[in-house]
């Protein structure tokens, strides 16, 4: 299996996240997309045995997840972010999830919907999938760390495609895929690490954008954005 970590000056976690990524699995091959880093986040990868493709200019938001597939020698792919340190043991259910037979392992996170201002990026998640006819997805969406692929979804949705994760969800539903929701991680809890990296750079807008290019192919391919395709399956991990 392949973990794909893409990274742009992270040297306070990226150690410990490749520590983690490496416990996933023994043979877990760790591949670190340095997307325009310049604190030495790739030499400190480099270090720690990930194999590291670095790239000086930054590259685009999640383009380090379309560059590593493309690399990626697993028959499982998993992707985490490079500045949120996740233990082995949550994510494990991702790669399980695969192994027992599911092309798509997305986190059973949804977003805080019961607040004052839901926001934008949780809505655009939620209404992305009722249109896609996959409600009982709720707000689980790849925008979202960990998940993970078979080499039956990448081949489907093409590695292009990551660089848009809903563009990649709504290849998966239209493709019928196996989308399931295995286990359950709070990254709301981690969000904080980025917040001074939102304030200078907002990605709200980015995100949501990338949810309107997906509405626009889905409604460009699909005349009433019914995929029937299979039910998701889900679990009870909190």
């Amino acid at each position: 299996m392949s973990v794909i970590i893409p990274v742009m000056n992270e040297r306070r976690t990226i150690a410990a996240v490749i520590r983690q990524a490496k416990r996933v699995h023994k043979d877990a091959e760790v591949i670190v997309v340095a997307n325009g880093t310049r604190d030495g986040s790739d030499a400190i990868a480099k270090a720690a045995g990930a194999r590291v493709i670095s790239f000086r200019e930054p590259l685009g938001h999640d383009v380090g997840r379309s560059v590593g597939a493309q690399a990626a020698n697993g028959r499982i792919l998993l992707f985490i972010d490079g500045d949120m340190v996740i233990k082995a043991e949550d994510l494990r259910p991702f790669v399980r999830a695969i192994e027992d037979g599911a092309d798509v392992a997305l986190n059973d996170y949804h977003g805080p919907t019961r607040t004052r201002r839901v926001h934008g990026v949780v809505l655009a998640k939620h209404a992305l999938n009722t249109i896609l006819g996959r409600s009982d997805l709720g707000g689980a969406s790849p925008t979202a760390v960990p998940h993970a692929l078979g080499r039956r979804a990448l081949q489907a949705v093409g590695a292009d495609a990551l660089a848009v994760p809903p563009l990649a969800l709504a290849k998966a539903v239209k493709a019928g895929l196996d989308i399931r929701l295995p286990h359950f991680v709070d990254v709301g809890k981690r969000n904080p690490l980025r917040r001074k990296r939102e304030r200078a750079r907002p990605l709200e807008p980015l995100i949501v954008g990338d949810h309107l290019e997906a509405l626009h192919w889905w409604m460009s391919v699909s005349e009433d954005g019914d995929s029937g395709g299979p039910s998701v399956k889900t679990s009870n991990v909190r």
